[in-house]
């Protein structure tokens, strides 16, 4: 299930607010769903969807497993909210922002740390989910791989079991399906601009390829309860 959450149809036209209540919605409907195996469900997050994924998992019942391909830690350019409680937007830093020789815009240092401003971390110590984490290291959309890090962190700390990370050098922000082509530049709505999104050809592709596998094995194992192994075509 693909859950559109702004501008379409009905849905508000930006994501200047996020109700969690709304994904809510759509997990009590997949669990209750007869074709759904259960106990718990699956989530799957890229970017933007990354923090909402890490978001639901945290606030969430239900949730069993969940990939964050690339996502923040931090709630970035809009208010977080679920009942009573608010994840306020890390600070923006524009001064930050550096220009390409290509003339794109670069703003992997355009947002403050979550550990300066710690009301905006996502409490993923909440979450009762097991966690896999794809990053790509030459992300330049924002710093995941450091956020995948504090996220391992923070659940450590608080006893939870730690996620797996798996990190892939040379490859940019859009870890997509395997044979898309890298995404390594483009209109950043949020931003207003273009901006690089980083990745070189050969190992992007390469890490997609593995990703791709690698999110199936996982959900395999959490979900079937059972472990299953994907050759590798590596």
């Amino acid at each position: 299930m693909a859950l559109a959450y702004y501008n379409y149809d009905d849905l508000p036209k930006g994501i200047q607010t996020i109700r969690l209540e709304y994904f809510e919605e759509a997990v009590n409907y997949l669990l209750n769903h007869p074709q759904v195996k259960g106990p718990g469900i699956g989530l799957l997050g890229i970017s933007k969807g990354g923090e909402l994924g890490l978001a639901m998992a945290s606030f969430l019942k239900g949730i069993k497993a969940a990939v964050i391909i690339n996502g923040s830690v931090a709630a970035v350019g809009n208010t977080i909210y679920y009942k009573d409680e608010t994840i306020p937007p890390v600070t923006s830093l524009r001064n930050r922002v550096r220009m390409t020789k290509d003339g794109l815009q670069d703003v992997v240092d355009a947002l403050q740390s979550p550990l300066v401003e710690p009301k905006s971390f996502i409490p993923v110590e909440r979450s009762d989910a097991t966690f896999l984490l794809l990053v790509g290291q030459d992300d330049h959309n924002w710093k995941s791989e450091f956020y995948a890090n504090e996220i391992s962190k923070r659940l450590q700390a608080h006893g939870k079991e730690k996620p797996q990370v798996i990190c892939y050098p040379e490859t940019g922000h859009y870890i997509e399906p395997p044979y898309f082509p890298l995404c390594k530049a483009g209109m950043h709505l949020m931003v207003g601009a273009n901006i690089t999104f980083g990745g070189e050809p050969k190992p992007h592709a390469v890490a997609q390829l593995d990703a791709w596998q690698q999110l199936q094995t996982f959900f395999h194992k959490h979900l079937n309860g059972e472990e299953r192994t994907i050759p590798s075509k590596l």
